[in-house]
């Protein structure tokens, strides 16, 4: 029988979760270059002066446009959508009928009956999925990450300017109006002639833009960005430091998704290609479970309980219901004990055995859906996600869903780091050993000044 869905895929590999384990894929890709100069220079201007990061590549974008827009993103999302049209940005984040995460994306407000959704691809699968098998008058245009289709233009460009100078200097390019800066609201700014779209929101406690225009202007807008950047100690950032951002920024990019199991998603299953994101993408950690259940999460694990409304008719709205009184668990930043991962270090020295599964610097994941055990007392009390080196915390920090008793700020855990049985089949995989290293609760985003000030742009 061909395989040509990832419901084929999972029948004939038997179990969902060792399909993904032994999975030849890696670590989500970021196809841009690695340095520009170097990653923790670069890792500290969107907290020191100002970064440049190069969107253009890794994400899926997905437009679509129709009477029904609105209506179709209402029937999927849990966060409600009144008062959302043109020029307004917001997160949407989806569940199965069952209330576990689907995952999470942006949604850009072209016109109020237009909207582009961005982010990894499992959401705009899902979304695309409703759209095409449901009774909606929309139409939709897909525009595939470059890992994707390598060979195709992408219809944009996409870079984000963030840190403490990162107004001066849109500023002194900006040739156009005002720049728009209340928080998640839509502008324009006008570089080098080009006139881009605009997304105000910050990273390292300091208001910044997103912008994007047609792709054949990019060179231009980043050459005159670059240029006027000099003056502000702006840096490009490349692959291996943006990969470690979601650590810092507090941001859970990689739930697995809820779809590889129960009758409601069969259907989504069978619509998925065997060779789609969701069909050949990994887990990889020290968690292992054979249900695949155990990997799903809730909007409460992520913080996102705190966007579910039910004010409207969606997917999972009445599983929801019955989970909202809790309790839940908490999403923690774990700050890792330096002495132990010095040690995890001078284990890769060893002469004899297996050496620690090795640390990659900055971030230190390997697979799309990492997942290590989080323990206390010898039992497993949660699970540790996107572990990372911040240059500018200097320490080793993850993001960490925990037992509610568990997440007050100083409370010490245990992280298990590296695979068992000397590490799975996965090539971005060598043979090793696992350790334990203790870690500390702390809140998120570790640093302060973007826990207190994120939303409260303006």
């Amino acid at each position: 029988m061909p395989i040509k869905t990832l419901e084929d895929k999972l029948k004939a590999e038997g179990n969902p979760v060792r399909m993904m384990y032994n999975a030849q894929t890696g670590r989500y890709q970021f196809p841009v270059q690695a340095e520009f100069t170097h990653w923790a220079e670069e890792q500290r201007a969107w907290r020191e002066s100002v970064a440049l990061m190069d969107q253009s590549f890794h994400m899926t974008d997905l437009y679509i446009q129709g009477p029904d827009t609105i209506r179709l993103l209402e029937s999927l999302a849990v966060n409600s959508f009144k008062g959302f049209g043109r020029n307004k940005a917001k997160q949407i984040v989806c569940c199965n009928d069952d209330g576990y995460l689907i995952g999470d994306a942006i949604v850009f407000g072209l016109e109020d009956d237009a909207v582009n959704i961005v982010g990894r691809p499992v959401l705009p699968n899902w979304i695309q999925y409703h759209a095409e098998t449901g009774d909606w008058d929309v139409t939709v245009t897909r525009d595939e990450r470059k890992l994707d289709n390598p060979d195709a233009p992408r219809l944009t460009y996409r870079y984000e300017i963030q840190g403490p100078r990162a107004l001066d200097l849109l500023n002194a390019v900006n040739e156009g109006g005002p720049l728009t800066t209340k928080f998640f609201n839509m502008g324009e700014i006008t570089i080098a002639g080009c006139t881009a779209r605009t997304l105000s929101h910050g990273m390292g406690g300091a208001q910044g833009l997103e912008l994007w225009g047609p792709f054949a202007e990019g060179p231009r807008v980043k050459a005159a960005l670059v240029a006027a950047g000099a003056a502000y100690g702006l840096r490009l950032v490349g692959s291996r430091a943006y990969a470690a951002a979601a650590a810092e920024s507090g941001w859970v990019p990689s739930p697995l998704p809820a779809i590889y199991s129960g009758a409601s998603t069969k259907a989504y299953r069978e619509w998925l290609a065997a060779n789609s994101f969701e069909a050949v993408s990994t887990i990889g950690g020290s968690f292992v479970s054979d249900i695949v259940e155990d990997y799903y999460l809730t909007p409460w694990d992520l913080d996102y309980g705190r966007v579910v409304k039910f004010d409207h008719e969606f997917i999972g709205r009445a599983a929801l219901e019955k989970m909202a009184a809790g309790p839940h668990r908490r999403k923690v930043t774990l700050v890792w004990d330096a002495d132990d991962v010095a040690g995890l270090f001078r284990g890769l020295l060893d002469a004899e055995g297996l050496a620690p599964k090795i640390m990659e610097m900055p971030a230190s994941h390997y697979a799309a859906y990492p997942y290590d055990m989080v323990i206390k007392d010898g039992h497993q009390v949660g699970v540790s996600i996107t572990p990372a080196y911040s240059a500018n915390e200097r320490a080793w920090i993850s993001l960490a869903i925990v037992e509610p008793g568990l997440a007050e700020t100083g409370t010490e855990l245990a992280v298990v780091w590296g695979e068992p049985d000397g590490g799975s089949r996965k090539p971005s995989v060598e043979r090793h050993r696992q350790v334990s290293v203790k870690a500390t609760v702390y809140p998120w985003p570790i640093h302060e000044a973007s826990r207190l000030t994120y939303r409260k742009q303006d």
